[in-house]
């Protein structure tokens, strides 16, 4: 069994009222001073194409999102150029603000529903004369992510949830399993597998030197007979990750496999590779 699990779309959206190319001139009081202005806007509810919007959490003003005036390539690619990942963005271009007032006005006006999108975390804004590249922009990684052995806890605790529970995978079903063991040694054979994955921007079970997760999992120090891995990529969190193989039959199947007895789980990422963030679980059976 191979299983695979399909990335998950990065959503692209880019407003312009129009297009220049330009080389960016630093105005950095007025894009504060913008930002500082959708920040307020965004703090109480407001009334935008006929409907009614909460109060938001306020944007985070980073470099990395700042993409130049006249930026007409990919959202995306520009931002990961940066060294930012994003699970979506969009991009909106004014012409003819004279200053930082003055383009709030007109994204107000024109594009109160991007200023109210309630999925981006973190703006960029750059600036040329009169005008204005704003980026708003939702980061592909959990801010939680930063503490890898909470991830491994996350994840051991999440795949013992699903086996104590019956389900079915596809077509079959499974009943409920008794919960794994964390190894030491499938755990390191897992961030091994997603390292590589995230630094050589390639998604397989069998790596360019051709090993199998049987391989990886003897190298590790793994002497169980059985071995089973799924991998994922592009799934920002432990959960989504998890979710990602339940909805597949054959990662399901792995994970509600009563022959397997032991796991070990990790993700790693490389913000400049296609996908950010690549997860690994390797089973085994001792």
């Amino acid at each position: 069994m191979r299983p695979f699990v399909r990335p998950s779309r990065v959503a692209l959206l880019c407003l312009a009222s129009s297009l220049y190319a330009l080389t960016p001139t630093a105005h950095a009081d007025g894009e504060r001073q913008l930002v500082q202005a959708i920040n307020s806007y965004r703090a109480h509810p407001q009334r935008c194409d006929g409907r009614v919007s909460p109060a938001m959490a306020p944007l985070s003003m980073k470099a990395t999102v700042a993409l130049p005036v006249g930026y007409s390539g990919s959202l995306r690619e520009g931002l990961k150029e940066s060294g930012y990942q994003a699970a979506s963005v969009q991009s909106v271009q004014l012409v003819g603000a004279r200053d930082a007032n003055a383009a709030f006005v007109m994204l107000q006006r024109e594009y109160c529903d991007t200023l109210l999108d309630d999925q981006a975390a973190d703006i960029g804004v750059s600036r040329y004369g009169g005008q204005w590249q704003v980026v708003l922009a939702k980061p592909l990684l959990d801010s939680h992510l930063a503490d890898v052995r909470s991830a491994d806890k996350s994840l051991l605790a999440q795949v013992n949830a699903a086996r104590a529970k019956p389900r079915m995978c596809g077509y079959r079903r499974f009943a409920t399993a008794r919960p794994l063991s964390w190894s030491n040694a499938l755990g390191s054979a897992a961030q091994g597998h997603s390292r590589a994955m995230a630094n050589e921007n390639y998604f397989a079970h069998q790596d360019p030197d051709g090993d199998t997760p049987y391989d990886r999992a003897r190298v590790a120090g793994y002497r169980g007979r059985q071995v089973g891995e799924n991998i994922a990529a592009g799934q920002g969190s432990p959960s989504q990750a998890m979710q990602s193989w339940l909805a597949s039959p054959g990662h399901c199947a792995n994970l509600m496999n009563p022959m397997f007895t032991q796991v070990g789980a990790a993700y790693a990422t490389n913000t400049r590779s296609d996908l950010g963030i690549y997860w690994t679980m390797v089973f085994g059976a001792p």
